[in-house]
C-alpha cells in the first residue's frame, strides 16, 4: 500500500515538473505533408479549383490552407504515421505528460487527426489568418508555455526557430546539417529515424518495372519483318524511350491522385507516396519534367508520333482524374492506351498498322484490361474484405470474367480469320505454320484468367506476362513459330 502511494506521488511529481511535449504534424507525426494531401484531394474533387489557388494564396498561406480544408475530406485514419514516435508519445501520455499538437496545418484537419489519435490535450494550428509555422509557431508556444519550458518534436529547418526557445528537441528523420544546427540551439533529447529506401524509392515511384509494357511499340516493326533495319530500329527505340518517360510522368500523377484508394489496397499501400516515403511535392515537380523530356525525344521522330503521344498523355491523364471511375468505360480506355502504343510504334517508322493488327490489339488488350479489374476484385476481397473497387462490386466478378475471356477468344478468332484470308501468305513462306499461334494464344488467355481466378495475378497483366515463366515460354514458342513460318 505504501509502495503504491509512493508510485502515485512520483507520477504526480513528474506531471508537475515535466514541461509539455509539443509535437509537429507534417513530416513529424505523419510522414506526409497535409497541405499537399489536401491539394490532391481537391484536384480529385474538381481539377478546376486549380484556377482559384492563386487568388487564395494572395490572401496568405493560412487562408489558402483554410479554403482547401473546407472543401475536402481527408481520412486521417489512413495517413502514414511515424509509428515509433507515436508509440513514444503514447508512453508519455500514459505517464501523465501534457501533449500538445502544434502544426501549420489548418485547424480543421489538425483537430481531425487529434480526435483520431486521442492522445493530445491541446491543438494549436493555422486558423485562416496566422500560418502557425516557423517564427509564428515559436511566438505562440512561448506565449503559451514560456521560454524554455516546453519540449518540441519537429523535422525541418523551419523548426529551428521553435527549438531555439524549447528546453529540449526531438528530431524526426533529420539531415546531418539539421541535426548539427538543432544541437547548436538546444539540447537534443531523442532522434527518430525511419529506414531509407534511397534510389530504390525513386525508381519505384517512376514504375520502371512497368516500362516493358512500352515494348508494344516494337510490334509494328516486327510485323513488317524489318527488325534488322537499324534506322527503323533506332526510331522505335526512341519511341520506347519517349513513351516510358511519358508513362512515368502520368504514373506520378496517378499515384498522387490515388492516395486514399492505394492506402486501402493491401499491396499498393506500400507505394512510396502512399507510404509517405517520398515527398508529394517531389512527385508534383518531377512529373512535368519527365513529360518535357518525353516531348524533346519525340521531336526526333516523325510528327504523327508526337500527335499519338499527346493523345496518349491526354487520355491517360483523363483516365487518372475521371474516366477510371466510370464502370466499363475504364477498361475500354485501358485497352485503348495499350493499342495506342502499337499505333505509336507504327507512327515512329511511318508505316501504318494493318486493320488486322488493330482489331487483334483491341480485343486482346480489352481482355487484359478486364482481367486487371477482375484481379483487383479478387485481391481486395481476399485480403481486406472490400466488396467494391472503382465502382465494380464482388458480384460483378463472373460478368467481368465472361466478358474478358470472351474478348480474348475473339482476338484468337481475328487471328484465325487473318490467316485463312490469304493475307498471311504474302508475309510468310510457310504460312500454314502460323496456325500454331492459335492454340498457343488460346492456352495463354485461358491460363491468364485461371491465374486471376486463383488470385495470383499481378496488378498489371502485361507485367505479369513478362515476369511469369509460363507466359515467357508461350511467347518464346510464338516467336519460334513466326521465325519458322518466315
Amino acid at each position: 500500500m505504501q509502495a503504491h502511494s509512493l508510485e502515485t506521488s512520483g507520477l504526480a511529481n513528474q506531471q508537475a515538473t515535466s514541461p509539455p511535449l509539443v509535437v509537429d504534424l507534417d513530416g513529424t507525426l505523419v510522414k506526409t505533408d497535409l497541405l499537399a494531401e489536401s491539394f490532391f484531394a481537391l484536384m480529385r474533387q474538381n481539377p478546376l479549383y486549380v484556377f482559384l489557388l492563386p487568388f487564395w494564396l494572395l490572401r496568405g498561406k493560412a487562408f489558402l490552407k483554410q479554403q482547401i480544408s473546407q472543401r475536402v475530406i481527408l481520412d486521417v485514419s489512413l495517413l502514414p504515421y511515424h509509428r515509433e514516435l507515436l508509440d513514444h508519445l503514447k508512453i508519455q501520455r500514459a505517464q501523465g505528460r501534457q501533449l500538445v499538437l502544434a502544426t501549420g496545418t489548418d485547424e480543421r484537419i489538425a483537430k481531425q487527426a487529434a480526435d483520431y489519435l486521442q492522445i493530445f490535450d491541446r491543438v494549436l494550428a493555422s486558423d485562416g489568418t496566422i500560418n502557425l509555422s516557423g517564427q509564428n509557431k515559436r511566438n505562440r508556444l512561448v506565449a503559451e508555455f514560456a521560454e524554455k519550458y516546453f519540449d518540441y518534436a519537429g523535422n525541418s529547418r523551419r523548426d529551428l526557430a521553435v527549438w531555439s526557445s524549447a528546453r529540449k528537441a526531438i528530431l524526426v528523420n533529420p539531415t546531418t546539417s539539421l541535426s548539427r544546427r538543432a544541437a547548436g540551439v538546444t539540447e537534443i533529447e531523442q532522434v527518430f529515424r525511419s529506414p531509407k529506401g534511397g534510389t530504390r524509392l525513386f525508381l519505384q515511384a517512376l514504375r520502371l518495372h512497368q516500362w516493358p509494357k512500352n515494348l508494344l511499340v516494337f510490334v509494328p516493326l516486327m510485323m513488317t519483318h524489318r527488325f534488322f533495319e537499324f534506322d527503323l530500329l533506332g526510331k522505335t527505340f526512341l519511341a520506347f524511350l519517349a513513351f516510358g518517360l511519358c508513362a512515368s510522368s502520368v504514373y506520378l500523377v496517378n499515384d498522387l491522385m490515388d492516395l486514399p484508394s492505394d492506402r486501402h489496397h493491401p499491396r499498393k499501400r506500400q507505394r512510396p507516396f502512399a507510404a509517405g516515403e517520398l515527398s508529394l511535392f517531389w512527385g508534383l515537380g518531377l512529373s512535368p519534367f519527365l513529360l518535357g523530356l518525353s516531348l524533346v525525344v519525340s521531336l526526333l521522330l516523325p510528327f504523327p508520333f508526337l500527335g499519338t503521344l499527346v493523345i496518349y498523355y491526354i487520355l491517360n491523364l483523363s483516365y487518372s482524374f475521371y474516366l477510371k471511375r466510370i464502370v466499363l468505360l475504364d477498361v475500354i480506355v485501358l485497352a485503348g492506351l495499350y493499342t495506342l502504343r502499337v499505333m505509336a510504334g507504327s507512327a515512329a517508322i511511318s508505316i501504318w498498322p494493318s486493320s488486322w493488327l488493330l482489331a487483334f490489339s483491341t480485343f486482346i488488350f480489352l481482355s487484359l484490361a478486364l482481367v486487371k479489374r477482375y484481379a483487383e476484385l479478387v485481391t481486395m476481397e481476399a485480403e481486406s474484405g472490400v466488396v467494391q473497387v472503382r465502382g465494380y462490386q464482388i458480384m460483378d466478378k463472373e460478368l467481368l470474367a465472361s466478358l474478358g475471356s470472351g474478348s480474348g477468344y475473339v482476338a484468337v478468332l481475328v487471328l484465325a480469320i487473318y490467316i485463312s484470308s490469304g493475307v498471311a501468305e504474302i508475309h510468310y513462306t510457310r504460312h500454314y505454320l502460323v496456325w500454331l499461334l492459335c492454340p498457343l494464344l488460346l492456352y495463354w488467355i485461358s491460363y491468364v484468367w485461371l491465374m486471376a481466378h486463383r488470385g495470383t495475378m499481378h496488378d498489371d497483366p502485361l507485367v505479369f506476362t513478362i515476369r511469369d515463366r509460363v507466359s515467357r515460354i508461350v511467347l518464346l514458342l510464338s516467336a519460334v513459330v513466326l521465325l519458322l513460318a518466315k
